[in-house]
């Protein structure tokens, strides 16, 4: 069901200030940056070998990031995994009783195809199941 870790978000109040310790001091590759409004979201990908890391900023104050960023302050948002088919591993997952926000894919950076697991049902962690789109 799962291919590999595709990224880890990490929420910040600004990527134009969190940028550059990524981009210059841990040397990573900047891949752009682009508004996911679905998601009240601006985005900037930054890759690490298979995996990326995705800077999460919020554009609006009821976006969820900008919850998570007043609750918890800056940090690791969530873990993404990658998967072949989103919709069978849904399917999969509801059936083991796995707790899913998101029962449906929906749309996701880069044209990916996206839903989040509850914490409650991975230890805390807020997960990210995603199919590439092209």
């Amino acid at each position: 069901m799962l291919t590999k870790i595709n990224h880890i978000g990490v929420a910040v109040t600004s990527i134009e200030e969190a940028l550059p310790y990524y981009r210059d001091s841990l040397h990573m590759n900047y891949e752009g940056c682009e508004e996911v409004a679905e998601q009240k979201v601006k985005v900037a990908f930054l890759q690490i070998g298979e995996s990326r890391i995705e800077l999460l900023e919020p554009t609006s104050e009821d976006s969820p990031v900008a919850g998570f960023l007043q609750k918890n302050g800056p940090g690791v948002h969530h873990i993404a995994y990658e998967v072949d088919d989103l919709v069978a591993a849904l399917q999969e997952m509801e059936a083991q009783g796995v707790r899913l926000i998101d029962k449906e894919p929906r749309n996701g950076a880069h044209g990916t195809k996206i839903a989040f697991v509850h914490p409650k049902s991975s230890g805390g962690v807020l997960t990210e199941l995603c199919q590439p789109g092209h």
